[in-house]
């Protein structure tokens, strides 16, 4: 009689997914020399955003690490399939492999990312698979990879540094990224406040948004 009644009584089972489980991890690269400026704290800001999904963040200064540019040895497309020059970039790059989310910020100097940004960038040549000009597939990385691209500028002409933007996203996605999500900081200088910054703080909660949707 016991087994029975065990039999028929109501079971109550909350079945978690894996997506549930989850910790999202989130590698930040920050390109802007200043440790606590404009594109870091929208960082922070969004990482807080993020918090529902448990983020575990690995945060690497690219003015603080010690590295070369590209060397154009072209040793990732011939003898092995990662970047053979060995400094502090190895572990970013290592970092970006297991992530769910990168985060690569830059202000705009000089009408450009910042030095230390595209010497990251260069180095990102690695990326890409022997064959990148004929492969539908021409990214190294595993699949379903998110993106973030933060820029920040001091001219308030939404126009101007757009090609930025585009230019990198196009560079990232072919690396094998699915989503690539901008946030742009227009007219700000090192004494704005961002967190009072409406455009950006909309931008920076979207992104979140799409980031826990997908």
């Amino acid at each position: 009689m016991d087994d029975l009644n065990l039999l028929s009584a109501p079971i109550n089972l909350h079945l978690t997914t894996e997506k549930e489980h989850r910790i999202m991890k989130i590698t930040s690269i920050l390109g802007s020399p200043r440790t606590k400026g404009n594109t870091a704290t929208i960082v922070n800001l969004l990482i807080d955003a993020l918090q529902t999904a448990k983020p575990e963040v690995k945060t690497h200064e690219l003015n603080k690490l010690n590295f070369k540019g590209c060397q154009a040895c072209m040793a990732c497309k011939t003898t092995s399939e990662a970047c053979v020059v060995k400094d502090d970039l190895s572990r970013v790059f290592e970092d970006i492999k297991t992530s769910d989310v990168v985060v690569l910020t830059s202000p705009v100097y000089i009408g450009e990312v910042t030095a230390q940004t595209k010497g990251f960038i260069d180095r990102a040549y690695s990326l890409y698979k022997p064959d990148f000009r004929t492969n539908p597939n021409p990214g190294r990385l595993p699949a379903g990879k998110k993106f973030v691209f933060v820029l920040s500028q001091g001219n308030p002409d939404e126009k101007l540094y757009s090609d930025i933007i585009a230019r990198y996203s196009g560079t990232f996605s072919r690396t094998g990224f699915k989503d690539i999500f901008p946030i742009r900081a227009i007219g700000v200088g090192p004494q704005s406040d961002i967190k009072q910054n409406k455009a950006v703080t909309d931008s920076i909660a979207q992104t979140a948004a799409k980031i826990l949707a997908a």
